[in-house]
């Protein structure tokens, strides 16, 4: 699209997709055009909070307005595929939270509805657009890490408690967070990396009456995965009933001339450990430092880069709690690379293929387990 008008976007989903109103209102190149909730009532008070002109209770109703030139969408899981697809066919650019769908034919089916509609798509994986990330990211582009010789990403939640699809959901089938770490961080511009084969083991058991939803057994799953035209390949453990842990995003890049290692308990400060060599020695006790991670908001237009902070330090007249810095400060990060994608300034990240990658990693995972451990090679997309 032409580079001189706002995007319009449309949020469809307005839980967790409330923290992006306002930044999308922020941001010099969008315009925050249209909400989208099934919930009448629930629509009307946010837009009303926000000054949404444009509310849909359909979201067909949203891919028939010819004003919308995106839709952000923030559904529940087995919403995403098909309505990825339908607003791709549809002509619209699409952002969707993670994962990107739930079976292999689903994630093809996105990839091809990209390429016929030439429209934009991009997950919105907020893990490599934290801060934390983009710092370790920056250490390795630097060659500060030396040789990354292995990456390891963790994620632990517990769902205890939660409605709808979840009870029962098999750890790997949403995996895009520990998973993307690892591929990104070999990522090069123009060349993202994309894993080749998994093998994955289960371990433990839930409990018994969630198991027959999915056919899942498994309280926590363990995958390692190859790296395509790469020597490292990545570990990654994923847990989500019925194992006692403190929420956990974590990514750890191990390097030759230094590592990193994300926390291990929320707000601790992550933890260089730098190699001692003869020319540099390091005592033991001082291979390990933790570092004060930056936020990277000098990467943003001047409007949003408030958004990276807490909203404790915001100017926070018109935000309510956490809006819009969320997962390590990822969400103008995600916004502003969504924009500029669609604006045709630069690929979105992760693009279509590579989405579909990131999120093949953890079906196929959870395939191997049920099956003792085998290989699975990673289809193409």
């Amino acid at each position: 699209m032409a580079n001189d008008r706002p995007v319009r976007i449309a949020i469809v989903g307005l839980g967790f997709g409330a923290e992006f109103i306002p930044i999308f209102q922020a941001h010099p190149h969008a315009e925050m055009y249209g909400i989208c909730r099934r919930n009448p009532d629930e629509l009307k008070s946010c837009g009303e909070k926000y000054g949404i002109p444009a509310r849909y209770t359909d979201f067909r109703d949203v891919l028939n307005d010819p004003n919308v030139d995106a839709v952000h969408i923030n559904s529940p899981i087995p919403d995403h595929g098909w309505m990825s697809i339908e607003a791709l066919k549809a002509g619209k650019h699409v952002a969707c939270t993670v994962p990107m769908g739930t079976s292999i034919e689903e994630l093809h089916a996105i990839c091809e509805a990209q390429r016929a509609s030439g429209k934009v798509y991009m997950m919105m994986e907020t893990v490599v657009y934290s801060r934390e990330y983009l710092f370790v990211k920056d250490l390795s582009d630097k060659g500060e890490l030396g040789r990354l010789q292995f990456v390891r990403g963790s994620h632990q939640q517990d769902m205890d408690g939660w409605p709808g699809y979840w009870p029962g959901l098999p750890p790997m089938w949403y995996a895009t967070h520990c998973v993307s770490p690892c591929l990104a961080i070999v990522s090069q511009p123009g060349k993202p990396a994309h894993a080749e084969a998994v093998a994955c083991f289960g371990s433990g058991r839930i409990r018994e009456e969630m198991i027959p939803k999915y056919g899942s057994p498994f309280a926590i799953e363990t995958a390692t995965f190859s790296i395509r035209d790469s020597d490292i390949c990545a570990e990654v453990t994923r847990s989500l009933f019925d194992t006692a842990r403190q929420y956990r995003e974590s990514f750890d890049a191990y390097g030759s001339k230094k590592s990193f290692e994300w926390q291990q308990v929320e707000d601790e400060q992550p933890v260089i450990h730098t190699k001692s060599t003869p020319e540099h020695p390091v005592a033991e006790p001082d291979i390990p430092k933790r570092v004060k991670v930056p936020d990277f908001a000098h990467r943003l237009p001047g409007p949003i880069q408030k958004f990276t902070q807490p909203a404790a330090i915001q100017d926070a007249d018109h935000l309510s709690f956490l809006q819009g810095c969320g997962h390590g400060g990822s969400h103008p990060h995600l916004a502003h690379n969504f924009i500029e994608a669609v604006r045709g300034n630069q690929a979105a990240f992760p693009d279509a293929p590579t989405s579909a990658n990131w999120t093949a990693v953890g079906i196929c995972a959870h395939q191997s387990a049920l099956q003792k451990g085998i290989r699975i090679d990673i289809p193409r997309f």
